[in-house]
Parts: C-alpha cells; sequence; structure tokens
C-alpha cells in the first residue's frame, strides 16, 4: 500500500466517522422535538379542560402552530401561547 492510498483510507475514515456522530445527534434532536411536540400538546389539551372547568374563557388551539411551538420552545411556548391568549382579556 502506497501513502496515497494509506491518507485516502484514514481520511475516509474520519469522515465515516463524522457522518455517524451527526447522524446520531440528527437523530437526537429529532427526537427530543417529538417528544417536547407530543408533551405540549397533552399539556394544552390539560389546561383547556382545567381552564374550561373553571369557565376562564382562555383556550389555545392545538393545531399546527402550537405544535411547533411547544415543540421548539417546550414549556416556555405553552407558556408564550396562553400568555398571548390572556392578553386579549385585557
Amino acid at each position: 500500500m502506497d501513502k496515497g492510498m494509506g491518507f485516502l483510507t484514514i481520511a475516509g475514515s474520519c469522515v465515516a466517522v463524522l457522518f455517524v456522530v451527526l447522524v446520531k445527534h440528527k437523530a437526537e434532536v429529532i427526537m427530543n422535538f417529538c417528544i417536547r411536540a407530543v408533551l405540549g400538546q397533552i399539556a394544552i389539551y390539560g389546561i383547556n379542560s382545567l381552564l374550561s372547568s373553571y369557565e376562564i374563557p382562555v383556550r389555545a388551539g392545538m393545531n399546527l402552530v402550537s405544535l411547533l411551538t411547544s415543540g421548539i420552545l417546550g414549556f416556555s411556548g405553552i407558556s408564550l401561547l396562553y400568555a398571548i391568549l390572556a392578553l386579549r382579556l385585557l
């Protein structure tokens, strides 16, 4: 094996390792987003039910915008949705 082939083998191994690390990181980010989005929708449903039982007219919709907000921002995104809705009462 000459120098060029050895260099290509080492470079190829480095690229393969970097690819595996990036794929693992992306899968972790996507899984984290999905978990936050699902738990956010469950929280919105629970908060809407609680506010409905106290007859408070603030209800966040369960749609794509609230799904993305809770998925990206987490609990603070849910708080943001209800803060925006509460401002309409003022």
